[in-house]
This record gives structure tokens, C-alpha cells and sequence, in this order.
């Protein structure tokens, strides 16, 4: 019997012995598609910032390790993250202080 997983980013992997093995990609234009390539380059948005790793989490309110698959491929952002770091990039002072602000009570 085959055991399969979907994984977030859309690929199907096989289960064998522990181990996963890709069956194929999301969709036919994925498998020559590099994970660097996503846009937008958190790494680069977070240096521009001049921010650790750890402190470009607190600001945007997600674990560290989150941060670090993102910088390292293994996890692309999706959803309102990505259009987060797409604010970023245009703005970034503005979206830390938005986001550093505390709500007002009504």
C-alpha cells in the first residue's frame, strides 16, 4: 500500500521507510522552479531592515523558526504574509511602526 502526504507547498510525496520521497511537483513549471526564487526575498527584506533573524520575528509576530525556513527555502510565505513582506518592501518603517503601535481602546 502507498503512503501518500501533501505537503504545504503542494508537493506529493511518497512515505517510505521513514523517509519522504517527491512524486511530483505542484504544477509541470515547479520542478524548474528554485525555492530562492519566491519573492519576496525575505532574507534580503530583513537585512535591509537591519534586523536578527529573531527580532524581524517579534515584529511580524511569528516564531523564529518560521523566519528561518522562509530564509532557507524550506517553507515559502503564503497568505497574508506574503502580502506582508510585500508592504515590507515598499515600506518598512512604516509596516514596524503600524505593527509596533498598540491598539486604542474605543
Amino acid at each position: 500500500m502507498q503512503r501518500l502526504r501533501l505537503k504545504a507547498d503542494g508537493r506529493i510525496v511518497e512515505l517510505r521507510d521513514g523517509q519522504e520521497i517527491p512524486l511530483m511537483p505542484a504544477h509541470p513549471d515547479q520542478a524548474a522552479m528554485q525555492p530562492a526564487a519566491a519573492q519576496p526575498a525575505v532574507r534580503d527584506l530583513r537585512r535591509r531592515a537591519q534586523l536578527t533573524q529573531l527580532e524581524f520575528a517579534a515584529k511580524l509576530g511569528v516564531p523564529v523558526e518560521t523566519i528561518r525556513n522562509w530564509e532557507q527555502g524550506k517553507r515559502a510565505p503564503r497568505g497574508p504574509a506574503r502580502a506582508l513582506l510585500a508592504v515590507i518592501a515598499h515600506s518598512p518603517e512604516t509596516v514596524f511602526a503600524a505593527l509596533s503601535s498598540e491598539p486604542t481602546a474605543a
